[in-house]
């Protein structure tokens, strides 16, 4: 997988910005995502997640550890890619994810119940 950057991200009517970067995971199957995930970097996201779902394995790691935010359709495209994995039998375990994804999945369980956060 190659890295992917786009967008601006949260911030960008602040001057700010927070391009959404995707790199693959040294050790496992998996990705690394670095920056926002929000309207701006929305097709960055699509994009990875469809690389990170068709990688082989029974298990999918992402590392949220670098990502500064999440909106609402970043955590609900989150949630697709992980209930397609658990059709197909495997899963997509997330690690260190930032706190917009925890609260979304405080607010809305049933919702998020897809999602799987490693210990």
């Amino acid at each position: 997988m190659t890295s992917l950057r786009t967008g601006t991200g949260a911030g960008a009517g602040t001057g700010a910005t927070t391009p959404l970067t995707v790199l693959p995971l040294q050790d496992l199957p998996g990705a690394r995502l670095c920056g926002s995930c929000d309207l701006e970097t929305r097709q960055a996201l699509s994009a990875a997640l469809g690389v990170v779902t068709g990688m082989p394995g029974a298990v999918v790691h992402l590392d949220l550890s670098a990502v500064a935010f999440l909106d609402p359709a970043a955590v609900a495209a989150l949630v697709q890619a992980s209930a397609a994995l658990n059709g197909e039998g495997r899963r997509l375990l997330l690690h260190d994810p930032p706190y917009s994804l925890r609260k979304v999945v405080e607010l809305f369980p049933d919702e998020c119940a897809a999602l799987e956060v490693a210990a």
